[in-house]
């Protein structure tokens, strides 16, 4: 699995070419982040990304002698494994380990921030999709906070998720997202389901499920029906000096930023307005926005508890024998439809919630195919 970065690179480069003047810190940070990832790629490619292997066997065995002493007796809880680590303002991971699974609160909130946020996206998976992390087998929750100096990213490479402080003009930290923590751990889910190609179309449906279950985590954690979500990915991580909320908009793509250094959110909502382009992978970042609005629509017009219901329907998708690496979004919005009715039943008002949904972003609900790979951007 490849590393999933939460800021597109396209917004990295908005800040580092035209920030210099009113974000002279988060100019240099974007610039300093967008070489950082590249060479993270490569890292991750060459199996290079961590301290010798003792160091997570030290952390396993402390979290299981912290896990022993838990007075907590609740099943759910019981295959849950969080190792958090302090990277101590290093590109070293993991780095030292600061808080295992059961341990009481430390005084870095960045530390409690991850070990929260973790806690809620396994809760999701465990409690409403009967998931025992993100494997399927109770793979431990490993992260990494402080990592690197004004580090303006966020991301997961299948093993551990790993957070920036963020450069204090443009970002703050990442941990106190729990759509972002959500997002980037619902990566791991989809490496180990469906792991749809991560190019062109294929590539934006994966970048829109981990939309879909980190805005599920933050809801599912705060109880939030679908018409009292935000519907935010990223919401808090801008500081004040930044017009905009969040870095993408589920209900509304194409509205979560416009500033005079980042630019206009440039997601497009509908095919209409589909981005052809060799950057982003495709443009994975960007045309997520299509599929995203798709389930932002259908779950509010719905109603109630998104998860109970469109939630439902694409956790069963995604971890079907029906999609492939490839899939495209008019196949994704025909598996979607078919998954529908054979759930709630044809006719119903979750299925007819989906169908009105694709139909209202452009998305014809076709066969299953490699997807649009588009050309320059």
């Amino acid at each position: 699995m490849s590393a999933h970065f939460v800021v597109p690179p396209y917004l990295l480069d908005a800040i580092a070419d035209r920030g210099a003047e009113k974000f002279p810190r988060a100019a240099v940070a974007a610039h300093t982040c967008r070489m950082s990832d590249a060479q993270c790629r490569n890292l991750r490619a060459e199996g290079l990304r961590y301290t010798p292997p003792e160091n997570l066997r030290e952390s396993a065995d402390r979290s299981a002698v912290a896990s022993e002493a838990s007075e907590s007796s609740d099943a759910s809880e019981a295959a849950l494994n969080r190792l958090i680590h302090d990277a101590q303002n290093r590109e070293v991971l993991p780095g030292v380990l600061v808080r295992s699974e059961g341990e009481e609160p430390v005084a870095d909130s960045s530390v409690n921030e991850a070990y929260d946020g973790l806690g809620a996206s396994y809760s999701l998976f465990s409690e409403v999709f009967e998931r025992d992390s993100l494997d399927g087998n109770g793979m431990p929750l490993i992260a990494s906070v402080h990592y690197g100096v004004d580090y303006d990213n966020a991301f997961f490479d299948g093993r551990l998720m790993v957070f920036g402080d963020g450069d204090a003009e443009v970002f703050t930290g990442f941990t106190g997202s729990v759509s972002i923590i959500g997002h980037e751990l619902s990566h791991g889910v989809i490496s180990h389901t469906a792991d749809l190609e991560y190019f062109g179309q294929p590539g934006a449906l994966n970048e829109h499920c981990a939309d879909v279950f980190g805005a599920l985590t933050e809801q599912y954690a705060a109880g939030q029906s679908a018409e009292d979500a935000s519907w935010l990915i990223g919401s808090g991580i801008f500081t004040a000096e930044v017009t905009g909320e969040a870095l993408r908009s589920m209900l509304a793509p194409g509205t979560a930023y416009d500033d005079d250094v980042l630019g206009k959110d440039p997601q497009p909502a509908h095919m209409d307005d589909y981005v052809t382009t060799d950057s982003d992978n495709g443009g994975v970042h960007l045309n997520s926005g299509i599929p995203n609005r798709a389930f932002a629509l259908a779950a509010t017009n719905l109603g109630g508890p998104a998860w109970e219901t469109v939630g439902q329907v694409w956790y069963a998708v995604l971890t079907g024998r029906t999609i492939t690496k490839q899939t495209d979004f008019a196949g994704f919005a025909a598996l979607t439809v078919a998954e529908a009715a054979a759930q709630f039943g044809y006719g119903s008002d979750v299925h007819d919630a989906l169908v009105q949904s694709w139909d209202a972003v452009g998305v014809t609900t076709g066969t299953a195919g490699r997807g649009n790979v588009g050309s320059s951007w």
